[in-house]
């Protein structure tokens, strides 16, 4: 009935309920995978009771509600109440009550989401899973190779000084004349950084504080900083899991080789750039008409006499003999 993964995991939850004193399970002496499958996956009141129970032991409000006697009446509220508790801890949907009440969704499903909600119970330990949970972090932090560079982060100093710069610092005297005219310019760029850091470490608000300094660094705030990561990666796995590992799992789109396109595209410009010549052509010859036609109407022609008569001038003085010719003909 279950399989190699869904034993493993079956166990693993069985034994997370047993390590935080779960008093549902107290008693049972569960030893084959296929009985603690059947407790934990097929619908009944005890496995609707030992959800109730880590949710009560994740968020003690859930337990304290003024309506545990609407829960007891009425199975549905108590199941919709826990599938809105998972989706405020980023583990399920609202809607998923096939994880909690109908028991729709896979085994393996609801073993992860039992698994997920059990990492959040106080004093939970998990003793295998590819999460890394809070007491782990704090063994790193504290482990022997890591505590210098712990003791630097609760007190950070700075100190980055050469060795031969350190013997000037402490009044070493140098052995030469030139090593003394170094070691003068070594002290006076010595002290004009030292004022610069003192001026520095005044405009840095959290370095004025050595208490302030202490809370930020304590290792009470690195254990809550620690468990504060381990529930984000157990949320970042979850969502990975079901939304974003079908994702990243497929192919990359596959483009065409073909090249019709962009020859396509190169004959489209090209026909573009032949048109914007043509208007550029276009309007060069309108400007030189233009022009021309200025230079008709206001360029002169002379008379015998010499006088000057430009293009209105002549129209005028056809006009007239035109008409001058018109009266000898009727009289």
């Amino acid at each position: 009935m279950a399989g190699a993964l869904n034993e493993e995991l079956v166990r693993r939850v069985y034994a997370a309920l047993q390590a935080v004193s779960c008093p549902l399970v107290e008693g049972l002496d569960l030893k084959e995978a296929d009985s603690m499958l059947e407790l934990l996956c097929v619908p009944s009141q005890h496995r609707t009771n030992i959800l109730a129970w880590i949710c009560s032991s994740v968020n003690p409000n859930f337990g304290s509600s003024k309506a545990t006697s609407v829960r007891s009446s009425d199975p549905d509220v108590l199941a919709k109440e826990m599938a809105v508790l998972g989706q405020e801890l980023m583990l399920c949907r609202a809607d998923d009550l096939d994880l909690i009440r109908e028991g729709d969704a896979s085994f393996h499903r609801q073993l992860q989401f039992l698994d997920q909600l059990l990492t959040l119970v106080p004093g939970c330990k998990k003793s295998a899973g590819p999460r890394m949970d809070a007491e782990m972090l704090l063994n790193e932090l504290y482990a022997a190779e890591n505590l210098p560079h712990l003791s630097q982060m609760l007190k950070p100093t700075l100190d980055p000084w050469p060795a031969h710069i350190k013997a000037v610092r402490k009044g070493i005297k140098p052995a030469s004349k030139t090593s003394q005219e170094e070691a003068t310019d070594v002290a006076a760029l010595l002290q004009m950084t030292q004022s610069a850091l003192e001026q520095l470490q005044s405009e840095c608000e959290f370095l004025n504080s050595e208490a302030q300094s202490c809370d930020t660094f304590s290792p009470s705030s690195l254990r809550v900083a620690a468990c504060d990561l381990q529930q984000l990666m157990a949320t970042f796995s979850h969502v990975f899991e079901t939304d974003l590992r079908a994702y990243c799992s497929r192919d990359p789109p596959s483009f065409s080789t073909e090249t019709d396109i962009f020859q396509r595209v190169h004959q489209l410009l090209l026909a573009f750039i032949t048109e914007l010549e043509m208007l550029k052509a276009l309007s060069e010859a309108s400007v030189s008409m233009n022009e021309d036609v200025n230079q008709l109407q206001t360029r002169p022609c002379y008379q015998s006499g010499g006088e000057k008569l430009t293009l209105q001038n002549q129209l005028e003085e056809l006009t007239r003999r035109v008409r001058s010719f018109f009266s000898l003909l009727h009289s």
